[in-house]
């Protein structure tokens, strides 16, 4: 099981994010980690349409008819 995080690891966390990259490549590094987070959520969400796909295929013969 994960520990919880609470405030005083976020901010410790912050502190340490500012000394590696700095003030001024904050908003630089926020803009990519929301831009990889929004293309994982996009691909994860392909995916499960291309699921949801093959299982009503599985449900259709060889024509495309449903089987009963």
């Amino acid at each position: 099981m994960l520990p919880q995080i609470g405030m005083p690891e976020l901010v410790v966390l912050l502190v340490i994010i500012i000394i590696i990259f700095g003030v001024g490549k904050l908003p630089e590094v926020g803009g990519a980690l929301g831009k990889a987070i929004r293309e994982f959520r996009q691909a994860s969400e392909g995916l499960d349409e291309e699921k949801k796909g093959q299982g009503e295929k599985s449900l259709q013969g060889p024509e495309g008819k449903e089987e009963a």
